[in-house]
């Protein structure tokens, strides 16, 4: 009999509380896997008393025994990434023979991280993205240029050196006005790459034949995304987006098995809507309530700590991302955030300039920054949703509110989190 393999993927502009949820849907899979993006992603999970934020290792790796995966998508800081190993080590958490990541997978150099905040210093204020300087893009870029270093690379000492000496000195013809801190910040990272370099061979792998062995097998399969889909290089509000793509599809393409082996996708959505960076917010809050709703549901960067902007749920949004994804089911997040409110407002449609009504999200990212959302405002509930453990114990307006973001994405609810704990989520069946 074949397993069955899901994808948790978020449908907004990241930060959704994908790393709940996978932390939730872990407990009966035998395998979870990332499948793209590197260390400028950050999955927070509360386990009792403790928060842990996790940004190349999945969710997953908190339960005992499963088997935890970066596939060929993802770029690998190593340097963070046997950061987070020890960290997980150093809280008790034994990952021996757990962590595997793909041969293929190319790794985020020191003069990534450089190159990326070099570049983002120095472009106009306009044309800057708000990347987290985390190498991410770069990387990605060297990777497209076919001039990048993968894992499996670092199994052959003198060849490491050999391609790390060589990208070094292309990537310092980008950067010719380094100063003495910079140049030897550089110098000093190589050395300590090299020396981690030797310690990959443990960890390296074919995930995409583990995962495919683990099908055939009859075991479950959880794929795990970061960032989201307004993030996606190809179908986001570009340029304001990542260098990977977020979406699904990348999935099969990230883990190296086919499309056909994907059985489920769940898309996770907060109750609201939030942006990190630059780029058009289409159902922003004025000042005030940005601040408020900011205060109510701690929205602040898990990578970077910077201030989230905060909105109304975008329902054009999160219907455009069902359609890229595939969407199979919803898991929304935050639902008590709002549990003070008097009323909450989804935004339906937008409203273009010339009078009309645009009901798809648009390519166009200065399209979207002009437009101006169409909403319906219900009720609020004014109730603690935090106790709630099935749909019965929600609040009648609470559930108006569900209901209505289901008949608009055009997809059923699965699972709805009511806070930051394992406990705190109402399965929907």
């Amino acid at each position: 009999m074949s397993g069955r393999c899901t994808v948790v993927v978020g449908c907004q502009w990241g930060d959704e509380g994908k790393g709940k949820i996978v932390d939730v849907l872990a407990e009966d899979v035998e395998i979870v896997a990332r499948y793209q993006g590197g260390a400028n992603a950050g999955h927070t999970v509360h386990v009792a008393d403790e928060t842990v934020v996790l940004h190349q290792l999945p969710s997953g790796v908190l339960h005992p025994g499963k088997r935890c995966l970066l596939g060929n998508g993802v770029v690998l800081d190593l340097a963070r990434f046997f950061e987070e190993c020890e960290g997980l080590r150093a809280r008790g958490i034994d990952i021996s023979g757990r962590v595997g990541v793909s041969e293929r997978a190319h790794l985020v150099l020191p003069y990534h991280r450089l190159l990326d905040r070099v570049l983002e210093r120095s472009a106009s204020e306009k044309k800057r993205i708000g990347t987290t300087g985390r190498g991410i893009g770069p990387a990605y870029e060297s990777k497209a240029g076919r001039r990048g270093i993968r894992v499996v690379d670092a199994a052959n000492g003198a060849r490491f050196r050999e391609l790390l000496d060589a990208g070094t000195e292309r990537a310092r013809g980008s950067m010719p006005n380094l100063d003495a801190e910079e140049a030897r910040e550089l110098k000093d990272a190589l050395e300590v790459t090299v020396d981690l370099a030797e310690r990959l061979a443990e960890y390296a792998t074919d995930v995409g034949m583990e995962v495919a062995d683990a099908l055939a097998a009859g075991h479950e399969v959880l794929l795990e995304g970061a960032q989201g889909t307004a993030l996606d290089l190809d179908h986001g509000t570009y340029p304001y987006v990542t260098s990977s793509n977020t979406t699904a599809g990348g999935a099969a393409t990230g883990m190296g098995i086919g499309p056909t082996k994907i059985d489920a996708v769940v898309g996770v959505v907060k109750a609201y809507t939030t942006r990190v960076g630059n780029g058009p917010l289409p159902t922003a809050f004025p000042p005030d309530m940005d601040e408020r709703m900011r205060e109510l549901g701690g929205e602040f960067g898990a990578t970077t700590g910077r201030p989230r902007r905060c909105g109304w749920f975008d329902a054009v949004l999160a219907r455009y991302a069902a359609r890229v994804n595939g969407l199979t089911g919803l898991a929304v997040t935050k639902l008590d955030v709002l549990d003070t409110l008097p009323e909450v407002s989804i935004a339906t449609d937008y409203g273009v300039r010339d009078g009309s009504c645009m009901r798809a999200f648009p390519a166009d990212t200065s399209s979207l920054a002009m437009v101006e959302p169409r909403y319906e405002t219900l009720p609020g509930w004014e109730a603690d949703t935090s106790e709630a453990r099935s749909l019965a114990d929600l609040p009648r307006n609470a559930r108006a509110y569900l209901d209505r973001i289901e008949e608009l994405t055009e997809t059923p609810i699965q699972w709805i989190s009511v806070g930051t704990h394992r406990d705190q989520i109402v399965r929907v069946d």
